[in-house]
């Protein structure tokens, strides 16, 4: 790629997801960065893409038993269990917070069969244009009779997002790289009405404490995320961008610098999040925005969406 000395405001940062326009193509990662305007405390929400909520249910949820979080070698493995105090309990004590920030708010929503999803779905309706979109958190255990995760089923994953269009704001699907259906899964949803899905939510892991023979985490297993699981969003990301190339992706997975951003960009992505970065660094998501729009600058790259799926045009942009 070719260097220049063009300015870094010479770079239109502008992307699409599917049908939501966002001014740059950074955001928070559900699960990392609260349910509120927390994060407000350290960097202006507003300058993000958009602000992303922990999952919400429709009903109050105390989680997972401690510990629920433990530091890896390259990164961390969680089992926080969705804790959450509900859509509307939601709505009325920390959305309020978020307007006033200026924040483009993604609120995901979860839940454990079919009909929990549509009713958190139906909890959003009207809200305020604020909300721009809806994640629909599709990693969950299922109740519907059979075992397993809901986003490892395409059937049943196209069932929960039709029945959460009741919200009446565009859906991105958030996706399980636990299953070799991923593609599968993605064109199912995509056909049931998603906007565009996430890719990917944490890598199944469990890590054992040596001296007692017990799983670190309360839960036992946990979610594997940070810097360890980039290459498989990656992965995923490229192969739903050659096999769906209409279908708007958001991937996230190990982001920690605008290189990285840049990278998930080039497999296919249309805007990126930043999480598990978050614990260590509160502003990493604005840091990765101004290094991704440096990055952009030093290469002479005016339009950053010009870069999205370079990796399937042969690169050498």
């Amino acid at each position: 790629m070719r260097r220049t000395q063009a300015s870094e405001h010479m770079v239109d940062l502008r992307t699409a997801v599917g049908s939501v326009v966002l001014a740059n193509p950074v955001m928070t990662a559900s699960g990392t960065a609260g349910h509120g305007a927390e994060l407000s405390e350290y960097m202006d929400l507003s300058r993000l893409g958009a602000h992303v909520v922990k999952s919400l249910a429709v009903f109050e949820w105390e989680g997972n038993p401690a510990p629920r979080v433990h530091p890896t070698t390259a990164g961390m493995i969680n089992a926080v269990g969705l804790q959450g105090p509900g859509v509307m309990a939601w709505r009325r004590d920390e959305l309020p917070a978020l307007l006033r920030s200026g924040a483009r708010t993604v609120v995901s929503i979860w839940g454990r069969c079919i009909d929990d999803y549509a009713a958190a779905a139906a909890a959003l309706a009207g809200i305020d244009v604020g909300v721009v979109a809806v994640e629909v958190n599709l990693s969950c255990p299922n109740l519907e009779g059979r075992r397993g995760i809901f986003a490892h089923d395409a059937d049943l994953s196209a069932e929960v997002v039709e029945a959460t269009a009741v919200c009446g704001l565009p859906r991105w699907a958030k996706l399980s790289p636990n299953t070799d259906r991923l593609v599968e899964v993605a064109g199912a949803v995509r056909d049931a009405g998603a906007d565009a899905v996430t890719l990917i939510n944490t890598v199944v892991a469990m890590v054992i404490d040596v001296d007692t023979g017990r799983p670190v985490l309360g839960n036992g297993g946990g979610g594997l995320s940070g810097p360890a699981i980039r290459p498989v969003a990656v992965r995923a990301v490229f192969d739903v961008r050659a096999a769906h190339p209409d279908l708007a992706i958001v991937g996230v997975g190990g982001v920690t610098s605008g290189r990285h951003a840049a990278e998930l960009l080039m497999a296919g992505a249309n805007a990126v999040q930043v999480g598990t970065a978050t614990f260590a660094d509160p502003v990493a998501a604005l840091r990765v925005l101004r290094e991704l729009r440096a990055w952009a600058a030093a290469r002479g790259i005016e339009r950053l969406a010009d870069i999205g799926g370079l990796a399937h045009r042969g690169g050498h942009r």
